[in-house]
């Protein structure tokens, strides 16, 4: 079992900046990709980032490149996701997953998900 709390959502205006942090626990080891998807209302979840926790290697869907960057802390066991430039269209909850082997595009080949945390960009 792999436990992921995420943190750092909220309610900003557009142009601003936040930076969301996915805390793992439990037997974690073997679980090389990590990353982020998010569900707006109404709308399928879908790829935002990833890194792989061994070589840092990322991967970052076209609607966000350049303006999300993934990393991580091996040492907490955690990876960030910093956004900026936010835009209308970024509101979504963002959920923080994980899965063994590569990163994927789809979401139903991950293993664990978390809770997810809500950002709001107001235009």
């Amino acid at each position: 079992q792999v436990q992921l709390v995420e943190s750092g959502g909220g309610l900003v205006q557009a142009g601003d900046s936040l930076r969301l942090s996915c805390a793992a626990s439990g037997r974690a080891f073997g679980y090389d990709t990590m990353g982020w998807f998010r569900q707006a209302p109404g709308k399928e979840r879908e790829f935002v980032s990833t890194i792989m926790r061994s070589s840092g290697s990322t991967q970052y869907a076209d609607s966000v490149k350049g303006r999300f960057t993934i990393s991580r802390d091996s040492a907490k066991n955690t990876v960030y996701l910093q956004m900026s430039s936010l835009k209308p269209e970024d509101t979504a909850v963002y959920y923080c997953t994980t899965r063994q082997g590569g990163s994927s595009w789809f979401a139903d080949s991950y293993d664990y998900w978390g809770q997810g945390t809500q950002v709001t960009v107001s235009s």
